[in-house]
């Protein structure tokens, strides 16, 4: 940690932010009552994007994946390509949910000299009125539904 580069330079000659790949949990609609976060992706991504920033770095990739292979290209292509420093997810939890194997995940990473971290904030709190625009959000993104 600590680490605020990723040891290029942009245009201007000053050092390049970190690139973070921020990784959410897939986790199906039916869930929504009894893990409100986990299926809430995008304030998964959100989460990450707000420890990225902090840190100066910037979110380059969104990951949204259930029990991902550690091994799948999907989580590989972009650090191959030199467009991925790091990886974030909300929590350890999220990531168990994401990925078929942390541990196997982390020890790919280790390998491959790229870190791995969780944002660590608190998730918030689902009330029946956040719990609504998540469902609303997730059951109807082709009827125009932006969010809101």
């Amino acid at each position: 940690m600590g680490e605020t580069t990723s040891g290029e330079s942009d245009a201007t000659g000053r050092p390049a932010p970190v690139r973070v790949a921020a990784i959410a949990s897939l986790t199906p609609l039916e869930e929504l009552e009894a893990d409100p976060f986990l299926v809430d992706s995008r304030s998964q991504h959100a989460m990450c994007a707000r420890w990225a920033a902090e840190r100066g770095y910037v979110v380059t990739r969104e990951l949204l994946v259930r029990g991902l292979r550690p091994d799948h290209r999907a989580l590989w292509a972009d650090v191959e390509a030199g467009q991925v420093d790091l990886f974030v997810a909300p929590s350890h939890r999220v990531l168990e949910r994401a990925l078929s194997s942390v541990e196997e995940f982390t020890a790919e990473c280790a390998r491959r000299g790229v870190r791995v971290e969780t944002a660590g904030h608190a998730e918030p709190s689902y009330d029946a009125q956040m719990k609504a625009r998540v469902h609303r959000r997730l059951s109807m993104p082709t009827a125009g539904y932006d969010g809101r």
